[in-house]
């Protein structure tokens, strides 16, 4: 087997300057701001809508040089090229076109939106920052935490050959839902939590030669052990087939008891099968041909390369003026899956056309 040496990041350009954080609750500030402060990001300044989320934000980083009274003050000043958008989904579309109105390019957490009215508005926004000459990217971060990205990478080089399945399964702990907002979101699992897995599987199908996802099922349902306190399901299988007949399941058992977990999957080509981990020190990955299993060298962690990556990839983008792997356009396509997986648990596993 030929030996591998892959780079999954995080790249930057050289300047690497101008970002600021519309929405610096707690995601920015755990995640964002220390990946920026561990690549030399510059961060113009942030504002969040209550001034006590920010109030510590210069204390704990120093490379934060203004805190901004207001989110209009933000998109004003010249010094800001970027917008990392860390705002929650609703109202996200609205946001966007704020800053591409203002010039600014823009990084937007996910999911782009979980309204398939505002993927109705998203082409005649994005026609207008292709005219503005601005770059709007989706944080999808889970596409570069190192398994994933390490895969993502040999799927492209053919090592597996065209692409016939992917699995996943979520063999660890579900995080703390009960009484945050996420567990207001309806059928939270499937469309928010399980995102970063179906858009990494949609990457991983469309790369490796199986085309656009036609069909989506998915199921969701309380199990036991979990509290009457909790308002999501916290059980979910979702599955995705392609038009080829390749075919992906996605699997949350529910809140799962485990010394050693971690997110294992699986990628099985008509030339070989990739098997790896992700989260929680599971990281891992290996390529196997049939004759020889290799393991494949990681670097990082999710949290935060991925973090960084996704930003990098966006300044990387604008630097060689061109679209962004992680582009809003891209991004809508997964999205377009989780309203899809939502639709079929509501029509009790449904199977649902995904159209062109």
């Amino acid at each position: 087997m030929t030996p591998i040496h892959l780079d999954t990041g995080p790249h930057f350009p050289k300047n690497r300057s101008g970002v600021a954080i519309l929405g610096t609750g707690t995601i920015a500030q755990s995640a964002h701001l220390p990946a920026y402060a561990q690549n030399g990001v510059g961060v113009t300044g942030v504002w969040s809508r209550t001034a006590t989320t920010t109030a510590t934000v210069q204390d704990r980083f120093p490379f934060v040089r203004r805190v901004y009274a207001t989110a209009e003050e933000l998109l004003e000043d010249p010094d800001v090229r970027y917008v990392d958008l860390a705002t929650g989904p609703e109202g996200r579309l609205d946001w966007i076109e704020a800053a591409v109105e203002a010039g600014k390019h823009v990084l937007a957490q996910k999911p782009l939106t979980l309204s398939a009215a505002d993927l109705e508005r998203l082409p005649a926004l994005l026609r207008r920052a292709d005219g503005a000459g601005v770059r709007i990217a989706v944080n999808h971060n889970g596409r570069w935490a190192p398994p994933w990205r390490a895969a993502t990478l040999l799927v492209r080089e053919g090592r597996v050959g065209d692409v016939v399945g992917v699995t996943h399964l979520h063999d660890k702990p579900l995080p703390p839902l009960v009484g945050t907002p996420f567990d207001n979101v309806p059928h939270m699992l499937l469309t928010d939590y399980l995102l970063h897995w179906v858009d990494i599987t949609r990457t991983w199908l469309a790369d490796g030669g199986a085309g656009r996802v036609v069909s989506v099922q998915a199921t969701d349902s309380r199990v036991p052990g979990q509290p009457a306190a909790a308002r999501n399901p916290w059980a979910a299988t979702l599955s995705m087939s392609a038009a080829c007949g390749a075919t992906a399941v996605l699997r949350i058992a529910g809140n799962v008891v485990s010394s050693e977990a971690g997110c294992p999957f699986w990628v099985h080509g008509t030339d070989g099968t990739l098997r790896g981990s992700v989260l929680l020190d599971s990281d891992r990955l290996e390529v196997d041909d049939g004759r020889v299993r290799a393991a494949v060298p990681l670097r990082g962690a999710w949290f935060v390369d991925g973090f960084a990556a996704a930003l990098g990839e966006l300044m990387c983008a604008v630097a060689e003026d061109r679209q962004p792997e992680n582009s809003a356009a891209d991004a809508a396509e997964s999205v377009r899956l989780v309203l899809a997986a939502r639709e079929s648990a509501e029509r009790d596993g449904s199977p649902v056309e995904v159209a062109p």
